[in-house]
């Protein structure tokens, strides 16, 4: 059984947290530091238009000494943001997350957002599939499954 995008969204919930372009850098830092999340996405008038991460922090930002209190999303976001779908597998997220070197993933429904697929989202679902891989087997062995 593969899991689908969808499916681990059922189960952790759709909500996605974003800021609008014009928010400044230690708005979205706050807002990230008290949910706990990696990432914000970046919003303007309901339209995906880039995503900010603590990796675009750690490097646009301490790094070149600027000020997250003066400093605007806008200029400082990851713009062209990968995008995947409900229908997605855990598979395919694993394999674009590793290609493209990603840890955060919009989820995209007709052209709405529809949530967020993190890297531990995919740990955690690939960890699933493997232990229901492992009882089944379990079970088959046991003569519980029958033949």
């Amino acid at each position: 059984m593969t899991t689908t995008v969808q499916q681990v969204l059922e189960q952790k919930g759709a909500h996605a947290h974003a800021v609008t372009p014009t928010a400044t850098v230690l708005e979205a830092l706050t807002q990230m530091a008290e949910r706990d999340i990696g990432a914000v996405l970046v919003l303007q008038d309901e339209r995906l238009v880039g995503i900010f991460t603590e990796r675009d922090y750690a490097r646009k930002v301490a790094l070149k000494g600027l000020s997250s209190k003066n400093s605007l999303i806008k200029d400082l976001m990851t713009p062209n943001v990968c995008t995947i779908t409900p229908s997605h597998t855990i598979d395919d997220v694993m394999s674009i997350m590793t290609q493209n070197r990603f840890r955060h993933l919009p989820v995209v429904d007709h052209g709405k957002i529809a949530g967020i697929i993190t890297i531990g989202d995919v740990v955690k679902a690939v960890i699933a599939e493997h232990e229901a891989t492992i009882q089944h087997l379990s079970s088959y062995i046991a003569g519980d499954i029958a033949s």
